[in-house]
Formats: structure tokens, C-alpha cells, sequence
């Protein structure tokens, strides 16, 4: 199945000839510029001949050439047009699965006809099971202009399944794909295909990734560490078939425990926190940490300064709209502070308290919008599947989320996080040594993945490998305050950090600050800009005592880099 967007007259296959395919090899090969061929006939031949030239095992291929200024990223009506792009579609080891389903490892790849010479790999996300559109940015990297439309050859894959549940846990293979395999085999795939096209390899090659991105950036770092030159591992899914389903799972039990009930007797979820209760909340730890980092300006840069104790909203009598009932002060507590078996062992991170639990992003994750006893939080509607399919074993389509046992349940999901997860690796020795880069970014107020999860790998990476200083000259980590899951939030959550990775290998230029800001349209901070700072560091306010006043918060040139 193909998509072809050229023109009827540039669809069909040129025969491919040997003298055609010299003179393709002869382009590539002219150092640092990209070949450019005559027209976008031309163009579109290269592209169609490219099957038949790639020598793939076990791999089939379509293509479709996308000529010059015909399409914006993502089929944007506006903004500014790609160049000219073949785009091949590819599936490696077609099979039938053990549950009678068709499998494959299913890839896109586009290919600029004037290439840079770099080579990026998008990272997925939720279950995967689908292709991103190779014409966009990385989801953790929105400030970057289309690396496409840059020159850049771009690849995603599917993971090795298709649909967006988790069904495929039935097929042992599948649950290998999705962990590891899939990623191999497509970067493999993907830098044979650009060297046969341009006749050359890749320059530099780059990771970006978000959630379950973030977990195969790491999966790369650990499995594959000469794949890359660098890598962005965004809210990076470290412990999600252990740690952070567990959480999931503990909070909606606490949230579900206080919700109101129907008429049937039957728990809403969605109402355990009114959005005006959330909005108390926020307000409150904004008020209790927002200034540790020099000036009260809504958002909390100073996370470990902050010790926020819901009980101060605790209702004295009747719940009100200015208070919180006793049950929710609790539910609160027991969840910011994280999941525990009956023993008090702690089962995966707390959360840090941040303005940006009042944000959708937090409510869609935990509490869900469902305004009856059938709750869509993302945690029922993502994790469940996710939990049932395929972190279990073996898979137990009829477990109960809202039985879950914290003292034994963990357990049947070891064997699948052992392969799964990435928490374990941290030290890195292989990537450090081939001279990868490492940049781990995280939203403070991310409610699935916690970045205190991500600061403790951080810090156990640096205790490995001589201590912060060293360790940053290979891996960085910035949070991003007020940031949800990936994006969203009362957050400066648009910057570019692919263009960060490219200017630390091809430059030497490490990131001591990341350029944010805000969209414009943000509701809370339409006009922000902020530096994002590598941990330790935050952003500290630069016009403190005598000068207080005089600088404008909305500026990232009134901020500072510091240590805290």
C-alpha cells in the first residue's frame, strides 16, 4: 500500500540501469554537499529505482516521490513548503503471528533529494503500532523546524505491530519487537537504504524521543550504543512495565477511593478533584515554592526546595470551594509520595509537586473527563492495555486495575521489565566510549513518568561515571517546569533540542542552556521565554535584593543558569 503524492508522470518505475545507478553513487560521493540532481524527474526515478536497488532481505519495500514545494510538514495548510523527498515505506519480516495476526516490522523513511548529510530517528510512543510522519519533528522537540524540510533523511517505525493497542502481547515476537528488535532492525534498515540512495552513510546520526520515544532512545544507548551520536530520551519511559504502572495503578485506586458515586453507587472518577479543586492546589504550591528560585513569577524552578503539604488547604468543617476535604488531603499525600507495598517499600518515585497538576495534560492522565462510572483516564484507557497485554506474564486480559495487589502483582510483571525496561543500565560504558551524547529532558509536573524517576537514574549515571562534572561531558538533564506529559502546561515547553544534540557533536558546543518558550497559545504565559537549565542548575532570577523590580520575568535575559 503506497500514498503517492507526485504528479501521475513521475509515479511509474524507471527501469534501473546500471549507468543510472553510477551516476547516483558519483553524486553522493562529493564530500560534504548533498547530491542534487537535474530535475524532479530525475528525482522521482532515483526514488522509484530505490527498491530495486536496496538488497534488503526479508524486507518489502514501496516509494512515493513528494516533489518540491508540493506539501507542508504534516499536510499543514500553512507555513513553509518541504523540498522535494522520496518517502519509502517498508515492512521487515512479514509473518503470521502465533494468535493468527499478519506482523511486520513497518518503517517510513523519508529521503531529501538534497541531503546534509545527517540521519534522525523519531522515536514513537503509547503502544506504538503506527507510523509518525517522518515530515515533523520530534515529539519532545517542537521548536524544530521540520528536519526534513532541513535536509535531514528521517525515519519512524511501528514498533513491529499495528493499531495502537496492545493486543499484540499474544505473539511473543511482537512483545520483542516492541521492546527492542524493531528499533535495530529499522535503524539498520534505514542506513543501508540512505547509503544505497546517496551512495555515502550518514555523517552524524541522531535519536529523538518522547514517553515510550524516551525509552527506546535509551534502549539504543544501552543495546546499540555506536547507533547514535546522540540521543534526547524525553520523559523517558525507564520503569514503565514496572515502576510507573504500579503508580499508575496505586493512584487511580486512591483517586477512585474518594470519588463520588452515581446513582447506581457506582465511583466517578473524574470527579475525585473538581478542576476548581485542582486549581486550589496549584495555587498553593505555587504560593509555598514559586519565589525559592528569586522571584514568585508562577512557576517553580527550585523543585527540591519545595515541600508542599496539602493538608494547609484541609477543610476545618464542610468542604467548600476554598478547601479540600479530608479524603482528598490524604489521596494527595499517598500519591505524590508514590506507590508502597504493605511493608513500606517504595515502588516506584514520588511525584514533585508543581503547579502544572492543574493543566489538562495531568487531568487526562489520572482523573479522566468521563462524566459517568465508566472512567477514560489515560491510566484505564492506555496503561490497563498496556498492563494486561503485555506487562503481565503471562498476559491476564481479566485483571482487575481496581484489585491490584501492591504486595504480590509487581512480581508477574519482572519477566517483560527485564527485557523491557531501561532503568537498570546506568552507566552507559559502551555509548560514553564510543562518544554518544545524551540528553534526558523531563517536565516537572509529567503525571505518568516522574522526573524525580529520571533525577535518580541522573544522578546514579554521574555516582558511575566520576561525579556530575564528568558526567556531563556526555549526558545532560533538563527539566522543564510546569511541563505535562511531553508538552503542555503552564510551561515554556517549545524549544529545540535537536539542534542542541547537533551543535554538541558537530561543534563541541555542549548545551549549558536550552532557548524555551512558550506558545503563544498558552494561556498562562502567551509571551515567555526561559533558559532550560542542565541539573543541577535553575533558572535563577538575576535582579534579586536592591535590583529587585527592575527585570522582566517574562524574559529568559533576566535568568541565570545557576546552582541553587
Amino acid at each position: 500500500m503506497r500514498t503517492d503524492h507526485a504528479p501521475r508522470a513521475l509515479r511509474r518505475v524507471f527501469p534501473s540501469t546500471a549507468a543510472f545507478a553510477a551516476s547516483l553513487l558519483m553524486a553522493g560521493c562529493g564530500g560534504g554537499s548533498s547530491p542534487t540532481l537535474a530535475d524532479a524527474t530525475t528525482q522521482a526515478a532515483a526514488c522509484a529505482d530505490l527498491p530495486d536497488r536496496a538488497g534488503l532481505a526479508a524486507t518489502r519495500l514501496s516509494t512515493s516521490y513528494v516533489p518540491p514545494d508540493t506539501r507542508r510538514p504534516g499536510g499543514a495548510s500553512t507555513g513553509a513548503l518541504l523540498p522535494g523527498h522520496c518517502v519509502v515505506t517498508g515492512a521487515i519480516n512479514p509473518r503470521v503471528g502465533v494468535d493468527g495476526k499478519n506482523y511486520a516490522i513497518g518503517f517510513q523513511l523519508s529521503l531529501p533529494d538534497q541531503w546534509n548529510g545527517r540521519f534522525l530517528f523519531i522515536g514513537g510512543g503509547g503502544n506504538d503500532g503506527i507510523l509518525r510522519d517522518t515530515s515533523l519533528s520530534s515529539s519532545i522537540s517542537g521548536a524544530t523546524p521540520s528536519p526534513l524540510g532541513q535536509g535531514f533523511a528521517v525515519v519512524s517505525t511501528d514498533a513491529g505491530h499495528t493499531g495502537t493497542t496492545a493486543s499484540f502481547g499474544a505473539d511473543p515476537q511482537a512483545r520483542l519487537d516492541h521492546a527492542y528488535n524493531a528499533y535495530d532492525k529499522t535503524a539498520v534498515a534505514a542506513k543501508s537504504l540512505i547509503s544505497t540512495r546517496y551512495g555515502r552513510k550518514p555523517e552524524h546520526s541522531y535519536f529523538s524521543g518522547c514517553s515510550g520515544g524516551g525509552r527506546q532512545g535509551m534502549v539504543f544507548s544501552q543495546r546499540f550504543p555506536d547507533y547514535f551520536d546522540a540521543i534526547t530520551a524525553g520523559a523517558p519511559a525507564m520503569r514503565v512495565s514496572s515502576g510507573a504502572t504500579v503508580a499508575a495503578m496505586w493512584n487511580t485506586i486512591e483517586f477512585e477511593a474518594i470519588a463520588p458515586t452515581d446513582s447506581s453507587g457506582r465511583r466517578i472518577l473524574s470527579r475525585a478533584f473538581s478542576n476548581e479543586d485542582l486549581n486550589l492546589v496549584a495555587k498553593a504550591v505555587t504560593a509555598s515554592c514559586d519565589a525559592a528560585d528569586g522571584v514568585a513569577d508562577g512557576m517553580v524552578n527550585h523543585v527540591k526546595a519545595c515541600h508542599f503539604d496539602p493538608g494547609v488547604l484541609q477543610c476545618g468543617g464542610a468542604k467548600t470551594g476554598s478547601c479540600l476535604s479530608s479524603g482528598q488531603v490524604n489521596a494527595l499525600r499517598n500519591v505524590f509520595a508514590g506507590p508502597r507495598n504493605s511493608a513500606g517499600q517504595a515502588l516506584y518515585a514520588g511525584q514533585p509537586w508543581d503547579p502544572g497538576l492543574a493543566a489538562p495534560g495531568w487531568r487526562t492522565w489520572t482523573l479522566g473527563s468521563s462524566t459517568t462510572a465508566t472512567p477514560d483516564s489515560r491510566y484505564i484507557t492506555l496503561i490497563v492495555d498496556a498492563l494486561v497485554n503485555e506487562f503481565l506474564t503471562p498476559p491476564d486480559l481479566g485483571f482487575n486495575p481496581l484489585a491490584f495487589n501492591f504486595d504480590t502483582d509487581p512480581a508477574r510483571m519482572q519477566a517483560y521489565s527485564a527485557i523491557y525496561d531501561t532503568y537498570r543500565d546506568d552507566r552507559l560504558t559502551a555509548f560514553r566510549q564510543h562518544g554518544g551524547k545524551m540528553l534526558f529532558i523531563h517536565g516537572m509536573s509529567d503525571p505518568i513518568f516522574s522526573a524525580l524517576d529520571t533525577l535518580d537514574y541522573y544522578e546514579r549515571l554521574a555516582a558511575n561515571n566520576g561525579g556530575m562534572q564528568a558526567t556531563q561531558d556526555f549526558a545532560r538533564t533538563f527539566l522543564v517546569p510546569g511541563m505535562n506529559h511531553c508538552s503542555g502546561g503552564p510551561a515554556t515547553d517549545s524549544f529545540d533540542s535537536i539542534q542542541a544534540m547537533v551543535d554538541w557533536v558537530e561543534k563541541g558546543i555542549a548545551p549549558d542552556t536550552i532557548a524555551a518558550r512558550a506558545l503563544p497559545s498558552s494561556v498562562d504565559f502567551p509571551q515567555r521565554t526561559r533558559p532550560l537549565c542542565p541539573y543541577p542548575k535553575i533558572a535563577r532570577y538575576r535582579f534579586e535584593g536592591a535590583a529587585a523590580g527592575t527585570g522582566n520575568v517574562e524574559d529568559a535575559a533576566s535568568f541565570v543558569c545557576a546552582l541553587p
